[in-house]
């Protein structure tokens, strides 16, 4: 397995926006261009966003704080999962959101690290903002 990835991303939004935006089937369908999301808010609910493109479970939810999930890609050999934790810190008047993914497949790196930014980052700034 690969190193971890780490990237930090201040939102122009507080800690509750950025994870109700997170969370939220609806929100998370608008924001990420439109592709069918399901999201149980529970801790030990699943998920599949971008159309079932990605899915998996939240492991641990801590209302605007901290969200930790069993994620993958579907496109991964069944049953492999990452570990995906979004930390969320109140910054002024936004948040900084720290994202750690581990135990993904290998060469899976350089696609995964671009993707967080074109496919969550980018857009959920513009939807914020």
């Amino acid at each position: 397995m690969s190193a971890p990835i780490h990237q930090e991303i201040v939102f122009p939004a507080s800690p509750k926006c950025v994870y109700d935006a997170l969370l939220d089937a609806r929100q998370f369908s608008q924001f990420s261009g439109g592709a069918p999301a399901e999201i149980d808010r529970e801790a030990g609910g699943s998920f599949s966003c971008f159309g079932g493109m990605i899915s998996g479970r939240n492991i641990e939810l801590k209302p605007n704080q901290r969200i930790v999930q069993a994620w993958r890609a579907g496109n991964w050999p069944e049953g492999v999962y990452s570990v995906v934790r979004f930390e969320l810190v109140g910054e002024g008047a936004g948040t900084r959101l720290t994202v750690e993914q581990s135990g993904f497949p290998d060469g899976q790196r350089e696609h995964l690290d671009g993707g967080w930014s074109k496919m969550y980052w980018e857009p959920l700034r513009k939807y914020l903002s």
